[in-house]
């Protein structure tokens, strides 16, 4: 049942195509996310440390995390 969706790719051609789909957009999250994290000014410095760790120690999950629960916590500062 499974090849019927899958057409003609394999387990491993499709564990590349996710690879390739993943990792960049992951990179961009991370990116984005520490851009953010710098930008911000928080209530105080611990918060904005444990957020730079959460985003450093675990890239993906910590970007997402970072963009749904901790970017509510600062406010962007103006130049």
């Amino acid at each position: 049942m499974a090849t019927l969706f899958l057409g003609n790719f394999g387990l491993t051609e499709l564990f590349v195509i996710l690879f390739i789909i993943l990792i960049p957009l992951s990179l961009v999250f991370w990116i984005i996310a520490i851009l953010d994290l710098i930008k911000r000014q928080f209530n105080d410095q611990s918060t904005k440390l444990i957020w730079a760790l959460v985003i450093l120690l675990v890239p993906f999950f910590g970007s997402i995390l970072y963009f749904l629960v901790g970017k509510k916590g600062g406010v962007l500062k103006v130049n």
